[in-house]
Formats: structure tokens, sequence, C-alpha cells
């Protein structure tokens, strides 16, 4: 019973923070980049990202899981675990749209400074 103690539940989180920054990071990007791409400023599209974040949608939204949204708790934490892996996934993928971003506002920042 310890096990499902609040205490035991907050410790594991709190290993887990790394997953959730990733993910937070990944929706942060997904739609800058999505942006970007359509205005043919980033290239090569990463067909990958825009995959894997269709599939997450789709798993949200369909009424078929792994495990039915009935059975309450164990549905959502269903539905949380599979689209929480694949926006960690999908952050891995925008790792050259991350270069690329921050370079491109390196060099705006450059730009902008007085001589």
């Amino acid at each position: 019973m310890a096990r499902l103690s609040g205490w035991w539940l907050f410790r594991r989180l709190k290993t887990r923070v790394w997953a959730i920054q990733r993910i937070a990071r990944a929706l942060k990007l997904f739609l800058p980049m999505t942006r970007d791409v359509l205005r043919g400023d980033f290239r090569p599209v990463p067909w990958a990202a825009f995959g894997t974040m269709a599939l997450a949608l789709a798993y949200l939204v369909m009424p078929f899981d792994l495990i039915p949204d009935f059975l309450m708790l164990l549905g959502i934490v269903d539905d949380v675990l599979i689209v929480g892996w694949l926006l960690n996934r999908v952050d891995a993928q925008l790792a050259d749209y991350r270069a690329w971003k921050s370079a491109e506002q390196a060099a705006t920042a450059s730009s902008h400074t007085p001589s």
C-alpha cells in the first residue's frame, strides 16, 4: 500500500521530469516549425515529426485504445503514456529544426547589435 501513497508518486514523477520537459519542448516547437516549413524557410521537411505528431493526435481522438477509456484511471493513464512517448519522439525528431532555429536567432541577434 505504501507504493500507492502520494509521496511515492511524487518521487516517481520527479525522476521523470526530463521526459515532461521534452514533451513540453516538442509541443512548443512544433507549431513554429510547421509555420517555417509552410513558408518554405526550413528544409528538408521533417516528415517523421509530422507523422509522429499525427499519430499522437489520432491516438487521442480515436475511440479505440489499448485500454478503453471507460476503465477510468487505466484508460487515461494509457493515453498519457502513449501520447507522451510519441511526443518525446517528436522532440527527438526536431533536433535539426532546433539547431536551425538557434543559428537563425544567433544570426539575427548579431545583425542587430550596434557596432
